[in-house]
């Protein structure tokens, strides 16, 4: 591996924050299910998807780094709002399937972000509580440099996400400006979890219909549809669900519905 790995510090977050504020850069930073691969713009989002070797349709999510960003760049319901609140709170990782509001896309960098960002409904994953070394790097780069922060996860496509530094995988860690490393973060948000029962992922949950348009309120009416659907299970699920039941009168379950 030629690029530089760096413990996960204030010092390293800064660095980190100055990469990703210039054209195209790449870093590869911890959450709370392994690593992901950070960029900002058109020409880091292209580079991503070369070092994971993934289909260009498949758009990674938009690491939120506040309720009221959300709310300025993502289309909501105040049933839809709650959910996020609550997990917001919780300090529970959540993304949610959503679609942009005109404000949020006047605020995209560039064609290239509008391609790859989002699918061909014209909807993203925003997510929100994905981590500390991750959020201190996206809201520095959201509050000082007025710039989003787009990722995958840091691993080849198709193959999960190990939680180490070491099971990143040799392509993606050459490709990346800078790994920051925190095992030991990683590994504490799942203490008593093994390699083989560990969430690789955080739960994602779609909020559209198969047009992209935000699914109707259901204002505590039953049988309301089309409803949420968690389309990935992940760390968290069993309190997610639990959210979900306790927001929605009805919701689906259908793990592997990838949008």
């Amino acid at each position: 591996m030629t690029t530089e790995t760096t413990p996960w510090t204030e010092e390293s977050a800064g660095r980190a924050v100055g990469l990703l504020a210039a054209a195209g850069g790449l870093v590869v930073s911890p959450t709370k299910v392994g690593y992901i691969i950070m960029t900002s713009d058109g020409v880091g989002l292209d580079r991503k998807f070369e070092a994971k070797v993934r289909r260009r349709d498949k758009p990674g999510v938009v690491l939120v780094t506040s309720l009221d960003q959300l709310r300025t760049i993502a289309q909501l319901d105040p049933e839809i709002e709650s959910l996020y609140q609550r997990c917001w709170d919780e300090d529970v990782l959540l993304g949610c399937i959503l679609p942009w509001t005109e404000a949020g896309l006047a605020l995209l960098p560039d064609d290239e972000v509008r391609e790859l960002a989002m699918d061909r409904r014209g909807t993203s994953c925003f997510v929100v509580k994905f981590g500390r070394p991750s959020e201190e790097i996206a809201t520095a780069l959201w509050r000082d440099h007025g710039r989003f922060s787009f990722a995958s996860s840091a691993n080849p496509s198709g193959e999960g996400n190990r939680g180490v530094v070491a099971g990143v995988g040799e392509r993606i860690l050459d490709r990346a400006d800078l790994v920051v490393e925190a095992d030991a973060f990683v590994a504490s948000n799942q203490p008593d979890a093994t390699v083989e029962t560990r969430y690789e992922q955080g739960v994602m949950v779609s909020m559209v219909d198969e047009a992209g348009a935000l699914v109707p309120r259901q204002e505590g009416r039953r049988q309301v549809a089309p409803a949420p659907t968690l389309i990935r299970r992940g760390l968290a699920v069993d309190r997610i669900m639990s959210l979900l039941a306790e927001t929605f009168p009805s919701w689906d379950y259908r793990h592997g519905q990838y949008y």
